[in-house]
């Protein structure tokens, strides 16, 4: 089986994409980049580092300190598949981080985005 493409695609240059959809509704970068950090468990620094190294999606997460346990209570659908019923890890990881972008472009509360 390949790899998906978007294991290959850095972070970075999917990360101001990121930032516009945010924006686009009036929310900030801080939002977006705190996202980041919850899930992946990335200080500031780290995540600035990543984004310079122009890491991969793959090693991206595959590189986090550690991921957010409460990553799995993520439902809903991104993209047409319900993230919970994604079986290959990296890419639920990947629609993870997508279903959070999308909820705080839709307004969602930031204690509810990152599930507290």
């Amino acid at each position: 089986m390949t790899k998906h493409r978007i294991y290959s695609v850095s972070v970075a240059s999917v990360y101001p994409h990121y930032v516009a959809k945010a924006e686009k509704k009036g929310r900030t970068k801080t939002e977006v980049d705190d996202i980041i950090c919850w899930l992946t468990g990335h200080n500031q620094q780290s995540l600035e580092d990543q984004l310079a190294a122009k890491t991969n999606f793959e090693d991206f997460f595959a590189q986090a300190p550690q991921m957010n346990p409460s990553r799995s209570s993520i439902t809903g659908v991104i993209c047409g598949v319900r993230v919970e019923e994604i079986q290959e890890t990296t890419m639920r990881e990947i629609r993870y981080l997508d279903k959070l972008i999308d909820e705080l472009a839709k307004g969602k509360a930031m204690e509810k985005i990152l599930r507290k």
